[in-house]
């Protein structure tokens, strides 16, 4: 796999779904915000940053705070949608002009190369 998009959203659905079958989260609209936000954040540090996860992560991490507004603090829907699709615009602007790589080279659980003067 090229990116860790998939692997974290399904890691992130499974520990929501379990937390919500054990009774350990009592609103479902403020997991499932924070589920976007934190699989926002696990793509930024996972991948580090290319040019993929720099739209993915900050997309992810405005859709949770959108969610959250939307359902616990009274924002409509004909405010959110517009502004997200602005910002998910602006990021891939950003990205396409950013002196950044197109995949993975980096990030914590990338494969390190080893160095001939290290133990």
């Amino acid at each position: 796999m090229r990116d860790a998009t998939i692997p974290v959203l399904l890691i992130v659905g499974g520990l929501a779904l379990l937390g919500w079958n054990f009774g350990w989260i009592p609103d479902w609209n403020t997991l499932i915000a924070l589920a976007f936000v934190g699989a926002g954040v696990a793509i930024l540090v996972l991948d580090g940053l290319t040019k993929k996860s720099l739209v993915a992560g900050p997309v992810l991490i405005a859709v949770g705070l959108g969610w959250y507004g939307y359902f616990d603090l009274g924002w409509r829907s004909r405010l959110i949608v517009p502004l997200l699709m602005i910002f998910a615009g602006l990021m891939m602007l950003i990205a396409r002009f950013a002196p950044l790589p197109d995949t993975k080279q980096g990030g914590v659980l990338a494969p390190r190369e080893k160095d001939a003067t290290r133990f």
